[in-house]
């Protein structure tokens, strides 16, 4: 098990401005940090892997489809060849980055709803263009882990079940499952066993508390978490994705009204000792 923290906490670009908080990510105990993926080229992303290296820290990739001209669900055989681009380019950048995955919401246009559930033909189109990217993935040694994301902001794979049966469906190795404890936390009667009868599919975890805040200081039953986890022989990354309002405009797209800690400080020491006990103790 690895413990990564994602870095829109704080931006959705990293760079060299960044060296002390990774730094001190890395004095706090963190394995690596989850990389955004949102613009530049790939050779951005390799300078980011080669400063990651002197530090010591490893990496992850994550992710949205931003626009809807790029909707991997739309019906326009142009707009979902403009999705296969989009994720073929997230691949690249993610292996420049040496980062051997990518999660996130690649699905869908985050946000975009058609005003009714998942038809048969968008989960054809998905899987239309989930092949082709998960093609170019598998050739590049990177695995794209969809994410299963609530009701407010998708409507592709909104639960576990929804999200590993899509998978099996693909039968794809470079096309898996993330689990996001926040996400299940609204989606899931039982969000331990929604992960447990879907274990296989998972390749990456976001550890998130129920407000997005601090983890350990809400009611995501974290012992139980971390022992199902345990028990599925889990042994992948446990990542912190915590948001505040330092980035207005991501803040608004995460429909962030307030603090939710006192400082970052405190999300990123006081959550690193929440999974490291936690995972001790499970």
């Amino acid at each position: 098990m690895k413990i990564g923290f994602c870095m829109l906490l704080w931006a959705t670009s990293v760079d060299e401005s960044h060296r002390p908080l990774l730094e001190d990510l890395k004095a706090t105990g963190y394995d690596g940090v989850e990389v955004p993926v949102f613009g530049g080229t790939p050779d951005d992303y390799a300078a980011i892997g080669r400063m990651l290296d002197e530090l010591q820290l490893g990496r992850t990739g994550i992710s949205v489809i931003p626009t809807a001209d790029m909707n991997p669900l739309s019906d326009d055989a142009a707009t979902r060849r403009a999705a296969v681009d989009y994720l073929k380019w997230c691949v690249d950048c993610t292996a420049a980055l040496g980062a051997s995955g990518i999660g996130g919401p690649l699905h869908q246009t985050l946000g975009h709803f058609s005003g009714a559930p998942t038809t048969d033909a968008e989960f054809d189109r998905a899987r239309e263009v989930h092949r082709q990217a998960g093609d170019h993935a598998l050739a590049n040694g990177v695995v794209i882990a969809l994410e299963a994301v609530n009701r407010f902001e998708s409507y592709f794979a909104t639960t576990m079940d929804e999200l590993g049966s899509y998978i099996a469906s693909l039968g794809h190795p470079a096309i898996r499952a993330m689990y996001d404890t926040f996400h299940a936390n609204i989606e899931e009667a039982d969000p331990v066993a929604a992960y447990t009868r879907n274990a296989g599919h998972v390749v990456h975890v976001h550890i998130s508390e129920n407000d997005r805040g601090v983890p350990g200081r809400g009611h995501v039953p974290w012992a139980e978490t971390f022992s199902a986890l345990k028990a599925g022989n889990y042994d992948g990354w446990l990542t912190i994705e915590a948001f505040g309002r330092g980035l207005p405009e991501l803040a608004a797209a995460t429909r962030v009204w307030r603090d939710f800690a006192e400082s970052p400080e405190a999300v990123y020491r006081e959550g690193y000792a929440c999974i490291r006990n936690g995972w001790d103790a499970a």
